[in-house]
């Protein structure tokens, strides 16, 4: 005999925070809303889980389905539950974080989106909902976790310079890092592979280029390895 609560359930629904680079800041993919509530406004992607599917399955089918990403890197970030979040109803919120190749991914607004645009940290539109806070407690995870894990190649094309790899990392954390001193500390992981192939920057000399070796810190961090800059 099927069994039927008593109490009133509240909604779920997953929200993503997309973070890109182009090597010289950050950018966070925000969505357009095409529907009511808050139509125009800009948002993250996300939307209601389904009930046959898993929070992780949502919130990939989100991406895809809103902004045309797929076979990104994500993780769960935090759950939002405050009493009047969401005007339509009660409605708690499991919010993800994604790092993304900017090269490697062509955005495309879908379904209830109007328009998917990449926007700097330094010009984020008003958001809708509680999105702001959302994005606020994104942005400080990956200050976080840049530090002590190589998440950084995520946002990095497959071939990068060292400078690329330093730019990365003052944008993420809004520092300056001395270069000699921070070439010296990420070579001496030996989680960098040269490539026979430099790539060349204007009047520049050419710049090696280099592949992140994610096999050798796999097996290194089993091992009880620290990354950390």
């Amino acid at each position: 005999m099927p069994f039927t609560y008593q109490y009133p359930r509240a909604a779920l629904t997953v929200d993503c925070v997309v973070f890109g680079f182009d090597e010289e800041e950050l950018k966070v993919l925000l969505i357009q809303r095409g529907l009511e509530p808050f139509k125009g406004k800009w948002a993250l992607p996300g939307g209601f889980v389904r009930v046959d599917e898993t929070l992780d399955d949502a919130a990939r089918r989100e991406l895809e389905e809103e902004a045309g990403l797929k076979n990104v890197f994500l993780e769960q970030l935090y759950t939002f539950g405050a009493l009047h979040r969401d005007p339509r109803e009660r409605v708690v919120s499991v919010a993800y974080y994604a790092l993304v190749k900017l090269a490697a991914h062509e955005t495309k607004a879908a379904t209830d989106a109007a328009d998917a645009r990449w926007f700097p940290l330094s010009k984020i539109p008003k958001l809708a909902f509680d999105h702001a806070e959302i994005l606020a407690a994104a942005l400080a995870r990956l200050k976080g976790k840049v530090r002590y894990e190589p998440i950084g190649f995520e946002l990095l094309p497959p071939k990068f310079t060292l400078s690329q790899l330093q730019h990365l990392y003052e944008a993420a954390l809004e520092t300056n890092f001395d270069k000699r001193n921070f070439r010296k500390k990420v070579l001496s992981f030996s989680l960098l592979i040269p490539l026979k192939e430099k790539q060349m920057a204007g009047r520049h000399r050419p710049a090696q280029l280099f592949r992140f070796d994610a096999d050798k810190y796999g097996k290194l961090k089993k091992k009880g390895f620290n990354f950390e800059l």
